[in-house]
């Protein structure tokens, strides 16, 4: 395909242009330039997309059979995109999130789970779901059933600027007493960055419309099996102390961003790992094993280190004090 990719230095969007190009696509990227360079067999279109008549001006009169968006920003933004580009492309995926349903997501809940109000015309990304939402919006208006909105959960492997798998390595890499929150057998679901990209490139080529929650099926891992794993790719001293949630609330720590992947097992949290995932598989999506994940996030960092993390994201991570707190609760 002649592929447009908005973005394509960062996380899904680096996977997306290594992936593309392993397929023998043609790959134009547009973004600012500022962070890192074009990949080696990219065509690079230097341009600020936030605003429009600069946009505009790059984009010139050139066509493309199929766009992907990672842009996770005001709505307003991939509006503009999609009002310059919906006549001179077939396909325009973007990235979503299943954020875009209302809060607390129902167990078991498909795309037609209830969604919050986006507007996508909005200039506000201060909540996150309105402005996935707004984005989706925006994205239908002007492509219709030629949009694909991939409605990803956590998002973890290589490249990732978020933190939350960088983290746990990295913090086994220290060694010693680790909190391992909650049950090891407390299932999971994520989706490694390269096989959403792998299959949003597969569904633009079918010209796969509409929204599908892109997550690996439930217990495709469990938080054990990932942590445990973790331990044996680093090869630390780490010895995992399974902590029950009640000691891990009393320390006042929270889930998701002071202990990263982990949601405690309850009505609140529960929909967030156990999405109906069976349109995305049904229309091609696979999953790669946990360890390969796990194994090719520490490769990366060991060979590039530690990305800047993205600042319109929390900070994640345990402060040790806090952990020593936790631990001490146990002896």
């Amino acid at each position: 395909m002649r592929l447009l990719v908005l973005g394509g230095t960062h996380f899904v969007g680096r996977a997306v242009v290594e992936t593309a190009l392993a397929r023998g696509d043609e790959v134009t990227t547009l973004n600012r330039g500022m962070s890192r360079a074009a990949a080696t067999g990219t065509d690079s279109i230097i341009a600020d997309r936030t605003d429009p008549e600069a946009l505009r001006a790059a984009l010139g009169d050139r066509e493309w059979d199929a766009i992907i968006d990672t842009w996770s920003g005001a709505p307003r933004v991939v509006r503009d995109a999609c009002g310059l580009l919906a006549g001179r492309a077939g396909h325009y995926g973007y990235v979503s999130s299943r954020s875009v349903h209302e809060w607390p997501m129902p167990i078991g809940a498909d795309e037609h789970a209830p969604l919050v109000d986006g507007d996508p015309d909005g200039d506000d990304a201060e909540d996150y779901a309105a402005a996935k939402r707004g984005g989706e919006l925006a994205a239908l208006r002007a492509f219709g059933d030629r949009a694909l909105l991939a409605r990803a959960g956590l998002v973890l492997g290589p490249y990732e600027n978020i933190g939350r798998l960088p983290w746990w390595l990295r913090r086994i890499e220290r060694g010693g007493r680790v909190l391992a929150p909650g049950e090891p057998a407390r299932p999971l679901q994520y989706i490694d960055a390269r096989d959403l990209a792998a299959w949003m490139l597969v569904a633009a080529e079918r010209g796969v419309g509409g929204a599908f929650n892109t997550v690996s099926r439930l217990g495709h891992t469990t938080m054990g099996e990932l942590l445990a794993t973790a331990v044996k790719t680093v090869g630390s001293d780490a010895e995992l102390v399974w902590t029950p949630p009640e000691v891990i609330e009393e320390a006042g720590i929270g889930p998701w961003v002071e202990l990263p992947i982990w949601l405690p097992d309850n009505a609140e949290f529960g929909g967030l790992v156990s999405g109906d995932v069976s349109a995305a598989y049904n229309a091609g999506l696979t999953c790669r094993p946990v360890q390969e994940t796990v194994a090719d996030t520490w490769a990366w960092l060991q060979a590039e280190g530690d990305p800047p993390l993205r600042a319109d994201r929390p900070q994640v991570g345990l402060d040790p004090a806090k952990e020593k707190q936790a631990l001490d609760r146990l002896t």
